[in-house]
């Protein structure tokens, strides 16, 4: 017991100095807000990052940490905060570039991704699927495009390191477009030195014929991941502008507040929830013509963890 409350403690105290104590430091004092700078061209997928403060890792996966996010409310009584998330948009645009059939399949079905993953990788009907099947193939899902091994896949899930073999066995057995795109960016890497997002955008990989196989083998996992994280990454920038140009051309009110990786957080009149619920989600899902169905999940609140 005594583990538990001294790794609850520090937990505590972790969040207390991050975010409890030092967010009303940062509360601006002509505004009354706290306001965020968000850099382009730190992350190499192009993907946005925040600081002073950084936003971006406020806490979503601990019940506690959460309870963080209520600190963030709207304006005034007036306003409500409305929160819009791409649903798994990595993995949508896994099946988008690499076209596997199996994955393109499930994402047009509306079928669950990580109890299709299961499904396929056990031999089960989706219904037969179990829990820690699911939660077996959501970490290969997440996972695989991070170039993880079957010794990082049997870690995580405190599996042997023989299932974790064959459950990855299995996976490119059923999603074999995946490991076709995942061997034929390698090799389009290494002749030319760079990938690219759908948009065309590159990013140059010096190392990915590097003789030094530790640094060969990041290059090799950011040439799959890039194109992937930078495709998402392009496609949320082209929503805030799409976004932004219609607030002006409509004459709204309300205010984008925050970009926090696949979420975009909007500070909102009342008045003009009706439209500006339905006209992000319309924005976000269609910023990029893909063959595969964008999905953008909407809440609102009065404040984030109630909107998200």
């Amino acid at each position: 017991d005594i583990v538990r409350d001294i790794l609850d403690f520090r937990q505590l105290q972790k969040l207390k100095s991050t975010y409890v104590d030092a967010l009303p430091l940062m509360i601006n004092p002509k505004t009354g807000r706290v306001h965020t700078s968000y850099n382009q061209a730190v992350a190499a997928t192009g993907r946005l990052s925040s600081n002073n403060p950084n936003l971006q890792n406020i806490p979503i996966r601990t019940e506690r940490g959460r309870e963080v996010r209520k600190a963030f409310i709207p304006r005034d009584e007036n306003h409500v905060l409305l929160s819009a998330d791409y649903s798994q948009i990595e993995l949508r645009l896994i099946a988008e570039i690499s076209k596997d059939e199996n994955m393109t399949d499930a994402f047009t079905k509306g079928i669950d991704i990580h109890t299709a993953t299961a499904a396929k990788v056990y031999g089960r009907t989706i219904e037969e699927v179990t829990s820690t099947e699911r939660r077996n193939a959501k970490a290969v899902n997440f996972g695989i495009i991070y170039g993880q091994s079957s010794f990082g896949l049997s870690q995580g899930l405190g599996i042997s390191r023989k299932e974790a073999s064959d459950i990855i066995e299995q996976y490119f057995a059923q999603y074999s477009g995946i490991k076709s795109y995942m061997s034929d960016t390698l090799d389009f890497a290494r002749q030319n030195g760079y990938v690219e997002t759908l948009l065309g955008r590159r990013r140059y990989l010096r190392d990915i014929n590097s003789a030094n196989p530790t640094v060969r083998g990041y290059a090799e996992r950011n040439a799959i991941n890039a194109p992937i994280q930078g495709s998402a990454a392009d496609m949320i920038k082209i929503a805030m502008i799409n976004i932004h140009n219609e607030i002006i051309n409509q004459k709204l009110a309300t205010k984008m507040t925050m970009q926090v990786h696949d979420e975009l957080v909007f500070d909102v009149p009342k008045n003009e929830i009706e439209i500006m619920q339905p006209l992000v989600k319309e924005l976000m899902q269609n910023a990029l013509k893909t063959s595969i169905p964008i999905v953008v999940e909407t809440g609102v609140g009065n404040n984030w963890l109630e909107a998200h």
